[in-house]
């Protein structure tokens, strides 16, 4: 069996808000919710299908990415090329900052300040 992705883990100061961006603007179904003993979420699973993202509480702050970074620096989606201009749209309409653009590719930053892409580059061909 070869291995295939089964989950990326993204963390949030605020849960419910950035899970909503991601479901509005990929329409990603969620999965299931998660809470703490006290009832507080914890985190909420969105169908990448294939994959999970699991958006996961934390009070941690980290080092705002920039480019190629060390680690993961970039949750890029793929989208159709007629798409691009009302993704893009919608992006910032649910609160994303657009950044820069290529002629394949849009890079934004969702509600929590992570490196976002909207990306229509031909995928690569396997013999």
């Amino acid at each position: 069996m070869t291995p295939r992705l089964h989950h990326i883990a993204l963390g949030a100061r605020d849960v419910a808000s950035l899970a909503d961006f991601y479901q509005r603007a990929f329409a990603l179904p969620e999965i299931t919710q998660h809470h703490y003993p006290d009832g507080r979420l914890r985190s909420v699973w969105l169908d990448l299908n294939p994959g999970i993202l699991m958006v996961e509480h934390t009070t941690r702050t980290r080092e705002r990415a920039e480019g190629v970074d060390a680690g993961p620096f970039l949750l890029a989606f793929t989208i159709d090329a007629g798409q691009r201009d009302a993704m893009a749209a919608r992006l910032v309409q649910l609160g994303a900052s657009l950044e820069t653009q290529s002629d394949f590719s849009i890079y934004a930053r969702d509600p929590e300040g992570n490196r976002v892409a909207l990306s229509h580059y031909p995928p690569p061909r396997c013999s």
